[in-house]
């Protein structure tokens, strides 16, 4: 069981890119790039907020739990 980070097909979905929303969430692009790739071990519900707030979505559209 895992956490798929599904934070590409929102940016798709608002035409934005990464680089356009770190600068606006106020986070690297290395670091958004971690998170996108699923790489990250964790993310401050900071983060998660305003990555929500900016991409007008719900954390359940940028997280998804999935059995193996």
């Amino acid at each position: 069981m895992h956490i798929v980070v599904n934070l590409d097909v929102m940016l798709a979905r608002r035409k934005m890119s990464s680089n356009e929303l770190a600068s606006k969430i106020g986070i690297t692009p290395a670091n958004l790039s971690i998170l996108k790739t699923g790489k990250a071990k964790a993310i401050r519900f900071s983060t998660l907020t305003a990555i929500c707030k900016e991409l007008d979505c719900q954390p359940g559209d940028i997280l998804e739990f999935v059995k193996d």
